[in-house]
């Protein structure tokens, strides 16, 4: 389970930073982007979009750009994202939301729900697909990216490994789960067709790989704290320092190319259509 009071915390502890760092993200943006428009640009007119995780608003720019016509709901968790996307929006036909989309009740229907590198965060999937997937209108689209399975797998490598080197038994994660493709494709059409008794959906996915690399493990670790995405679930146990070394170590060692580390993101995009 997720700690959502630790994500509020974190991701406004560093919201003036988000941009700076979020270079994955930012990459999901633009793909998400074409994702969306693909097979559907000129298929409906769009008048409301709610956006879920809006973060600093890289999202809600192309947003406005695309749909001028269009009002926009932006939800996001944490306060300090919201306080810093306010002060690059100045436009009547944005409305701000501070809140847990898996919380809110929606009242409202749309066109366009979309959001960008959140969905990971949630606990309670199926019933926040549903609750979306019901909020669409007659040929709504929901479409979003993710992480998948294979995000920060040299983290994960690490981690076993050193649980190894150090004959620990016990659980201990550099993060929560995530999905591959095919797990959360049949999630969400389980969802849309067993929950809400729908099978008239068009369903569209995709999976990329994008990779950074760092001077060392250290410096990846900075970039993660810098975006607030850091191990927020709350079962994890704590991890001692020399654990945290062994890991650096061999992170530094295994997984160097052309003098730097590499750190794997894998990058799910999932778009359904109620027909």
């Amino acid at each position: 389970m997720i700690d959502k009071q630790q994500v509020k915390f974190h991701f406004s502890k560093n919201a003036s930073n988000y941009n700076q760092y979020a270079h994955v993200q930012k990459k999901m943006k633009d793909i998400l982007i074409e994702f969306m428009l693909q097979n559907n640009k000129d298929t409906f007119k769009v008048k409301n979009i709610l956006e879920i995780g809006c973060g600093t608003g890289y999202l809600t720019r192309a947003l406005t750009e695309l749909f001028p016509s269009a009002y926009i709901t932006a939800v996001d968790i944490a306060p300090g994202m919201i306080t810093e996307i306010k002060r690059k929006f100045k436009n009547n036909s944005i409305d701000f939301i501070c809140g847990d989309i898996e919380e809110i009740n929606l009242n409202n229907t749309y066109d366009i729900i979309i959001s960008n590198a959140t969905f990971q965060w949630f606990n309670y999937m199926p019933i926040t697909i549903k609750k979306l997937y019901t909020a669409l209108n007659p040929n709504g689209m929901l479409c979003f990216s993710t992480f998948g399975k294979y995000t920060f797998r040299e983290l994960n490598e690490c981690f076993e490994r050193t649980k190894q080197v150090m004959s620990i038994k016990e659980s201990i994660s550099s993060g929560q789960p995530f999905y591959s493709l095919n797990e959360l494709s049949t999630l969400c059409e389980d969802t849309a067709i067993t929950e809400i008794n729908d099978d008239e959906i068009l369903v569209h996915s995709k999976e990329i790989f994008e990779y950074e690399y760092f001077n060392n493990c250290k410096d990846f670790f900075y970039s993660i704290k810098k975006i607030g995405a850091t191990n927020s679930n709350k079962d994890r146990r704590p991890t001692s320092p020399a654990f945290i070394k062994k890991v650096i170590d061999l992170y530094n060692e295994k997984f160097r190319e052309n003098n730097k580390v590499k750190a794997t993101y894998h990058c799910l995009f999932y778009k359904m259509i109620k027909l």
